[in-house]
């Protein structure tokens, strides 16, 4: 769709990632007009043109997400089972999982999920409520005070409009407006004297980034051969030993995130058990490659129908550690990302058809066959990379690694704030960073998302919808996640329909507690948990 030259609705919403995506319809709902930018082709982030199934909690079927977040996962299950040639005994599971995927209880293709949102939404844009301005991003903002006034995106083409409302959501994957707004943000590693994190580090490390992937798809067609050119970086990429790695980085071993010890993982092509129970919190799954996030399980379906599964290569070994996409030039950042991560990932393809060790003595997969169509592109790798961690606002409240760290809590259980908009449950999960760090892993507590990470301490209209909320580097690790990015986007936006149907900003919200109260039993009407059971164990 081409831009107009201004445009305007009740809410604006920069970013089609899952937490922009659950925030339109939350806003719709509430009679309101939502203007949304995406700069791919395709809404929803991290789920569709990151290529990344859903890292999702071992209670995710029965409380722990929204009802929205609900909705998405039953229409994706019924998407399946209204179109796929599933056998009977497949099509009568309760929790179809269509991959039979480690990671998830829900591994999906992409561009299933991207159908299904597509579809979620069509009703609003047929209406004219909701408008979708896509390939474009965010160039510039004009800011009267502590207030942002309107927000210029550009296209393809280079064509530019300034788009405005009075509620500005930055759902970009970088936080990208936070920049452009002059709203206070933070990045990188923040120091233990800082935070009081005991996983922090002695000295703030600003420049530090959460390793990104840009992640593909692949199928195994036996007899084929589907090699192609070896790519121009292989042999850098093939020599590449990053810090504290415990080999090169191209290879099927890495380190454990919880122990750091060095474990091999396997790689057997359609040879996988079947049928698996997706529970990181016992088994984080990623020992056995091909089944960690196999997106298409072959044996659900009718005998022939398909020769192959699909497996969705995000791995360790694909983390891209030179250099960060925050605070560097475009220059570096477009050299970091078409140079680096993408030609990183396809260097790892071609190892895999060559030169990795088989269990039988040989080298090398060729049958390995590039699937770029699960990802909606013809090249073979997503459409966008897998980004991990964003700039982050600096908050009224400040979410910290004591707060819900297993370790520090115990039986307490997290804090429990009372300003709860949501819950979401993940270990504290950091990959390695371009700042030399190796894996973070800290077992957490199912915790509350507070109202306050939500709210910038200056500028009063911009309210954050992913992972640029209030967390620091380490509690990142735990709200990165798609229900807690889903549940975030419903919360904010939802706080901005209240504050324009009650002529309030968003700190009068937050510092009245009637107020926050009415505010809180709207979000529980919505379908929204404030507080997970009170049940041992959870």
């Amino acid at each position: 769709m081409s831009a107009p030259t201004s445009a305007a609705a009740d809410l604006l919403v920069v970013g089609g990632g899952l937490g922009g995506v659950a925030a339109a319809p939350a806003a719709l709902d509430r009679g309101r007009t939502v203007l949304l930018t995406e700069e791919t082709d395709r809404i929803g982030g991290q789920l569709t043109s990151q290529g990344v199934p859903p890292d999702e909690h071992a209670w995710i079927e029965q409380f722990g997400a929204t009802r929205t977040y609900r909705a998405l996962r039953d229409a994706i299950r019924e998407h399946y089972r209204t179109w796929y040639p599933l056998t009977e005994e497949a099509r009568r599971r309760r929790y179809l999982d269509p991959g039979e995927g480690r990671v998830s209880a829900l591994c999906h293709e992409p561009r299933v999920a991207a159908a299904v949102l597509a579809a979620m939404v069509a009703p609003y844009v047929a209406a004219g409520r909701l408008r979708i301005l896509y390939r474009h991003r965010p160039v510039a903002a004009a800011v009267d005070g502590d207030r942002v006034r309107a927000v210029v995106v550009e296209g393809p083409d280079g064509t530019r409009a300034e788009v405005s409302a009075p509620f500005v959501l930055d759902a970009t994957e970088l936080g990208d407006l936070l920049p452009l707004t002059g709203t206070e943000h933070v990045t990188g590693f923040e120091s233990r004297r800082d935070t009081g994190e005991p996983s922090a580090p002695d000295r703030a490390r600003r420049a530090t980034m959460q390793a990104f992937s840009w992640v593909f798809a692949v199928d195994h067609r036996a007899g084929e051969d589907h090699t192609v050119d070896r790519p121009a970086g292989y042999r850098h990429w093939a020599a590449y030993h990053p810090p504290k790695w415990p080999n090169r980085l191209l290879s099927l071993s890495a380190p454990d995130p919880r122990t750091l010890e060095t474990v091999a993982r396997a790689f057997p092509p359609n040879a996988g058990s079947g049928a698996v129970v997706a529970d990181q919190s016992k088994d984080a799954g990623d020992k056995e490659l091909w089944e960690f996030r196999r997106v298409f399980s072959r044996r659900l379906f009718r005998p022939g129908f398909a020769a192959s599964d699909v497996t969705i290569v995000n791995w360790p070994v694909i983390d891209y550690l030179p250099g960060p996409l925050i605070g560097v030039a475009d220059e570096e950042r477009d050299r970091h990302l078409a140079a680096g991560a993408r030609e990183l990932s396809m260097s790892m393809l071609y190892r895999l058809r060559t030169e990795a060790p088989r269990p039988d003595g040989g080298t090398g997969r060729p049958c390995l066959r590039l699937r770029g169509d699960v990802l909606g592109t013809a090249d073979g790798p997503a459409k966008a990379p897998y980004i991990r961690e964003s700039r982050r606002i600096v908050a009224r409240r400040r979410i910290v690694e004591q707060g819900l760290s297993l370790a520090v809590r115990g039986e307490h259980g997290a804090v429990r704030h009372p300003d709860s908009d949501g819950i979401g449950m993940y270990r504290i999960d950091l990959h390695p960073s371009t700042g030399g760090d190796t894996c973070i892993d800290v077992a957490g507590s199912p915790f509350r998302i507070p109202l306050g990470a939500l709210l910038p301490v200056r500028v009063r209209n911009l309210l954050p919808v992913c992972k640029n909320i209030g967390t620091t580097h380490i509690t990142n690790g735990c709200h990165r996640l798609h229900p807690v990015e889903w549940n975030i986007g419903e919360a904010a936006v939802s706080l901005a329909a209240h504050c324009l149907d009650n002529r309030l900003d968003p700190e009068q919200v937050y510092e009245d507690t009637e107020r926050l109260h009415r505010f809180q039993d709207e979000l529980t009407r919505a379908g929204v948990e404030l507080a997970w059971p009170e049940v041992k164990g959870y």
